[in-house]
């Protein structure tokens, strides 16, 4: 049951995807004691075989995500080749969001992305639909997080960092990754 969770884990994390611990239940169809021990030997052989740990993002929902805990060099990212344009993109909004105080208006973001000659309403030749890219998909893997801004009408929306930028990445690294791309 150990690899059957460590398995389910690998390729939930393959699409980035945070993993409810409703769903590591129902994989190991043990509750309490058990559960817990196996979930243990599966975060130790995570830890031990492919350099991942196991980390709660949210106490309240009990949800989960694998990160990577191998060294690598300073600002250098492991990740696949097809990724590694997103991970750019997403480095640059997580940079500017900390530059901006942590928190950033969606109007801004995308006057920003203009100035890069992404546009959110276009197909770009890399990152596909850009506003679905950074609405949906950033937001699901849990790097960026979306509220809606009290009072405003029509409602508009502010970005912040998500847990998953959080727990995987430190704002130096990111201001690291922005002054090479300078």
């Amino acid at each position: 049951q150990v690899s059957e969770l460590v398995q389910f884990l690998l390729v939930k994390d393959q699409k980035k995807i945070p993993i409810k611990r409703s769903e590591m239940l129902k994989k190991v169809n043990h509750s309490g004691t058990a559960y817990s021990e196996i979930v243990n030997r599966a975060g130790r052989t995570l830890q031990e075989v492919f350099g991942l740990q196991l980390v709660e993002i949210d106490t309240k929902r009990h949800t989960y995500i694998l990160i990577n805990n191998l060294p690598h060099a300073e600002g250098q990212y492991l990740c696949r080749d097809k990724e590694k344009e997103k991970m750019g993109l997403l480095l640059i909004i997580l940079s500017f969001i900390f530059m901006k105080g942590n928190s950033v208006k969606d109007s801004a973001l995308w006057e920003f992305l203009n100035l890069l000659r992404v546009y959110p309403g276009k197909q770009h030749r890399v990152f596909g639909d850009v506003r679905k890219l950074v609405t949906e998909e950033f937001t699901r893997q849990k790097y960026l997080e979306i509220t809606a801004i009290p009072l405003t009408d029509p409602t508009e929306f502010k970005y912040q960092w998500g847990p998953r930028a959080e727990k995987e990445t430190s704002k130096k690294d990111v201001l690291n990754f922005v002054a090479k791309v300078r």
